[in-house]
This record gives C-alpha cells, structure tokens and sequence, in this order.
C-alpha cells in the first residue's frame, strides 16, 4: 500500500528515508533469553540478557522492559536483536546486542517477538 496516495492515517512522521543498500546492512537475528537479572545500576529500570543465537554465540544485551515483564517471564522466551551494532558501555555493563521492541501506552517498551518458535540465529529479512 502506498502511504501517501491512500485513505491510510499515518499520525507519526516517517524518519529519514533508508535505501536498500543500509537496510541490508542491519543483521537482525532470532535469539532465545537462556538468563535475565536486574541491572540495578542503570539509569532507567532495565534487565540485563543473555540471549543465545546459535552459531553466533551467546550475546548479553540491556533490555529497558521492566514495565512489561518480570525477570522469570523473559527466560525461554525468544526475541528478535539487532546483532551488528558496536559494544555499547552502559555503566559496568557491556550491551552486544539491540533487542528490538514496541513502545506502547506510557512508553512501556513491547518486545517484538515471533509468533511461532524459530531456530535461533535464524535471520530476519
């Protein structure tokens, strides 16, 4: 569907246009949360992941989803990261991966996740 000929209401303005080429650049992968802890010492409520992606190893991530979840809720559950970007220092703790989520009513972050249990490592594209 085409957003600027149709009846469609888009209430948000679309950020700076991407062309092909950059989206391939971005590797996002499936992965399963095998632990998640508190991370008291971050400056927004947050957890702390390790997050198995198969061949690619097990990368720990900070994930700001404490509103929605509870630490026990996240284990087993599979989540989709961006696995390419740079370590990210985040106090004493070092983020590998980007968990990707929604943010919903009050800024409650969502984790987008598969509807169906993949392989993990398992490429989006």
């Amino acid at each position: 569907m085409d957003r600027r000929n149709s009846s469609f209401l888009c209430t948000t303005k679309i950020e700076a246009m991407i062309d092909w080429n950059d989206f391939e650049k971005i590797d996002m992968r499936i992965g399963t949360v095998i632990a998640s802890e508190h991370f008291p010492e971050a400056k927004k409520p947050a957890y702390k992941l390790k997050i198995d992606f198969g061949e690619l190893g097990i990368l720990q991530s900070s994930a700001q989803v404490t509103a929605r979840y509870t630490v026990s809720d996240l284990v087993g559950q599979q989540v989709i990261a961006v696995v390419n970007f740079p370590p990210k220092q985040i106090g004493p703790f070092v983020s590998e991966c980007l968990v990707m989520g929604v943010y919903a009513e009050n800024n409650e972050v969502v984790l987008i996740q598969p509807d169906q249990m993949c392989p993990n490592g398992s490429k989006i594209g």
